[in-house]
Order: structure tokens, then C-alpha cells, then sequence
């Protein structure tokens, strides 16, 4: 059994390398019990995705059925009972051993089932529902593995997601057009002046550049609203959880250096700005044990 749960967890890290652009950066600042355990909730998340958009990779047919089946085996995990993904085992050590409530796994997949059934959201109430259950419960699920001294942690976290996914929105807003699923709120468009057109332009039009610039504030604003929650956060977990949000928001701040140029390709950092935030984060948790106590 023993044997089994290593392997698991072996693979989830291997997924976690692969596939993950920022949250792989950040875990690497952490002791290896922490690093796994966040493997394996972002292996599951990244199977929950996949579900949706490229379901071949995991041998299901696009559709609802592959994520009915997805939550009926994550009920059946929770209870030890487990399929063939070799994500399962490790999933529910981590479940089990950091106490993660099991409604933020489901509400995960509540989020999926939104996109493959996707209406663009009316109004940023609708938006913010949606951010919710894809990111806020993966950050209130990190959060757990972190460690947190109060319970206002967990509406921080809920913040920090918020800002995550419309970081996410603002810089694929020209692919997530192209797929058919408009995360910009109907009422916004409106209000600024933004045909649906204006999404799968080469360029951003001028009303859609002072759109993006629009959720760009709001998402700054999130951020800045999720700030205590590094110091709600276990001190040898700060640096991870300082170098992920840094990470994030080094991507918002380089979409705004592009003029929100968003449509034509997707804005990634490279690994050398990464890199810089990860040493950054950690000479500063290694200054900090030095500094002399009083």
C-alpha cells in the first residue's frame, strides 16, 4: 500500500512538471510533503480541465458524461476505493492527512460543467460565481497545505483566486473567443462598447482595450484585497505562496506592457522572469531567518 501511494504521488509530480506554467514554480519552495500534497490537488484540477477541453488525453468522449463519471470516481476515491488514475491515491492521503473539505473538490468540478455547458456570464456577480468554484476553491484547498492561523485566511484566499482567474480572462480572452465561451460579463460589453467581433480581431479595438483595462483594475483590486493573506499563511509556506501570487501578477503587469495585445497570442512569461521571482521570494524567507530575533 505503501508502495502504491508513492507511485502516485511520483506521477502527480511528473503531471504537475509537465502541464503546470506557474504553480510548479512555486511549489518547488516548499518541504516535500507540502510539494506533494500540492501535486496532487493539481493533478486532479488538471484532469478536471482536461475533461473539458481535450478529454482524448485521459480516454473519455467530449461531453457531460466524462465529468458525471469524474465526480462519481472522486466519491468513490474519497472513500478508498479507487479506479485506475493513478492520481487517486495520492488525492485522498492529501484530502485525508490536510483536512481539505470535499466540497471544494466537487465545486471544482461545478466549474467545469459551466464551461462545458458555457453561458457568457450576465453581470460580474455571475463572473464571480464562476471564478469561485475554478479558483478560489483551489486556492482555499492550497490554503489547507499551507497552513493559516484565522479563519479570515479562507476569504483571502477566496480573493486570491478571484484575481488569478481574471488574470487568466484578461490573457485568453481572444482563445476563449475563439472556442465558442465569452468570459466577459454581457452587461460590460455593453457598457463599453464591445462587439463580440472585437474578441477574435487580430488587434484589440480601442473600446476592447478599455475593457481589459477595466477587469485589469478590478483584478488589481483583488489582489490588493487578498494581501494579508501571506501573513495569515504558516511562515516557512510564505515564500511559495509570495512567489505564486508574484508570478501572477508579473503576467498581469506584462499584458498591460503589451497594451492588452492579448488576442493574436498567448502572453506567457518566460522562465527566466519566473526563475528571478522564485529567488527573489527565497533569499527573502533566508534573510528573514537570519535577522536576529527582538
Amino acid at each position: 500500500m505503501r508502495a502504491h501511494l508513492a507511485q502516485s504521488y511520483a506521477y502527480c509530480r511528473k503531471l504537475t512538471r509537465k502541464r503546470a506554467r506557474n504553480f510548479y514554480w512555486a511549489f518547488i519552495l516548499l518541504d516535500r510533503p507540502r510539494h506533494d500534497a500540492l501535486c496532487a490537488l493539481y493533478a486532479f484540477n488538471r484532469v478536471c480541465d482536461d475533461l473539458v477541453d481535450e478529454p482524448e488525453r485521459w480516454g473519455a468522449r467530449p461531453g457531460a458524461e466524462a465529468l458525471a463519471r469524474w465526480a462519481e470516481a472522486l466519491s468513490a476515491a474519497l472513500e478508498g476505493r479507487y479506479d485506475s488514475n493513478p492520481i487517486w491515491p495520492a488525492l485522498h492521503d492529501t484530502v485525508q492527512r490536510y483536512q481539505i473539505p470535499r466540497e471544494y473538490l466537487f465545486a471544482m468540478i461545478e466549474g467545469m460543467q459551466a464551461d462545458l455547458h458555457h453561458r457568457q456570464p450576465k453581470d460580474f456577480a455571475e463572473l464571480y460565481a464562476y471564478c469561485y468554484r475554478v479558483a478560489s476553491v483551489v486556492g482555499m484547498s492550497l490554503l489547507h497545505v499551507l497552513g493559516y492561523r484565522t479563519p479570515e485566511a479562507i476569504t483571502y484566499a477566496e480573493y486570491c483566486g478571484v484575481a488569478f482567474q481574471l488574470t487568466n480572462i484578461i490573457r485568453d480572452v481572444g482563445e476563449d473567443a475563439r472556442r465558442g465561451r465569452i468570459y466577459l460579463p454581457a452587461d460590460e460589453l455593453c457598457a463599453f462598447q464591445v462587439a463580440h467581433a472585437d474578441l477574435t480581431a487580430p488587434e484589440p479595438s480601442p473600446a476592447l482595450r478599455r475593457l481589459l483595462q477595466f477587469q485589469a483594475q478590478r483584478a488589481w483590486g483583488y489582489y490588493q484585497a487578498a494581501a494579508p493573506l501571506l501573513d495569515q499563511v504558516t511562515p516557512r509556506c510564505r515564500p511559495a505562496l509570495s512567489a505564486l501570487i508574484d508570478i501572477y501578477a508579473e503576467l498581469l503587469r506584462e499584458i498591460e506592457r503589451r497594451d492588452y495585445r492579448v488576442l493574436a497570442e498567448r502572453i506567457e512569461l518566460p522562465a527566466t522572469r519566473k526563475l528571478a521571482v522564485l529567488i527573489r521570494n527565497a533569499l527573502h524567507r533566508s534573510a528573514q531567518l537570519r535577522r536576529p530575533a527582538g
